[in-house]
């Protein structure tokens, strides 16, 4: 549950001043490693954290942590949350509680090479957000936008990127 006598108005502001006035400061760069362990058990590490990940038991792994895919569909979730709070204080717009809850839809023969026209990932992410608010219908529909145009998980799914991944033989 959200804590109703706090605001992130202020950071929000104190943020967007600093990168009006710090263009140095506007690049951010996220990393994460990751060292397969035992079978499909992978443990991976980013900031001050490790978590694991791993496949299902009939994927022959031992079940002991979320599918990668699965980290896909939890970031996205938690980031729709962090976005939707941020941007509804910015805005002066309720949000007393929010819980969002999404499901990715993929077909497995993409995966397993059986069809070459079927993408390996996700074909489409559904989901729910479940808000608790005051704030008028209008108020919230400029919330959705805004939260939609900003949120960065969701622009991650939705838009190409480059991605560029060198194979190196290590000795």
């Amino acid at each position: 549950m959200t804590n109703p006598n706090k605001s992130y108005k202020a950071l929000f502001e104190h943020k967007q001043e600093i990168l009006r006035n710090r263009p140095d400061k506007t690049r951010v760069s996220v990393t994460a490693s990751s060292q397969l362990v035992d079978q499909f058990r992978s443990h991976v590490k980013t900031r001050n954290f490790e978590v694991i990940v791993d496949q299902p038991e009939n994927m022959g792994s031992t079940d002991q942590g979320p599918r990668p895919s699965e980290y896909v569909l939890a970031a996205l979730a938690a980031c729709h949350e962090v976005t939707y709070r941020l941007y509804a204080d910015a805005m002066e717009i309720d949000l007393q509680e929010i819980a969002v809850s999404v499901e990715g839809i993929s077909d497995a023969r993409g995966f397993f090479n059986l069809d070459d026209n079927i993408p390996a990932g996700f074909s489409e992410v559904i989901g729910t957000i479940d808000i608790v608010s005051s704030a008028s219908d209008e108020d919230l529909e400029r919330l959705r936008l805004a939260v939609n145009r900003h949120c960065p998980v969701l622009d991650d799914l939705r838009k190409p990127m480059k991605v560029d991944l060198e194979l190196k033989r290590r000795q």
